[in-house]
């Protein structure tokens, strides 16, 4: 399994457990918060450890991070919308 493969199973496995969270009655808005919050509290851990946090440049390299991120999949959204309107003319 490739680098990108091994990515992308791991973004679907954090989606069904949010998707598994909001069937069960939790609100979506308090499931993306509690996802932001274990992903900053995961971020955290990959750099410092258990024993410690991010200076504050630091949080700002994590910031980036997740700004270009977010960055790439509302591109990818939008690329997939429009080829979904042009596949639906």
């Amino acid at each position: 399994m490739s680098d990108a493969q091994k990515h992308q199973h791991c973004t679907e496995r954090f989606i069904e457990v949010a998707n598994d969270l909001k069937n069960e009655g939790y609100d979506i808005q308090l499931v993306s918060a509690a996802l932001m919050a274990a992903s900053g509290i995961y971020a955290t851990y990959s750099v410092a450890g258990n024993e410690g946090g991010l200076n504050p440049s630091g949080v700002d390299k994590v910031v980036e991070r997740y700004r270009k991120n977010l960055e790439s999949v509302q591109s990818i959204k939008r690329a997939q919308a429009q080829q979904q309107k042009g596949s639906a003319s």
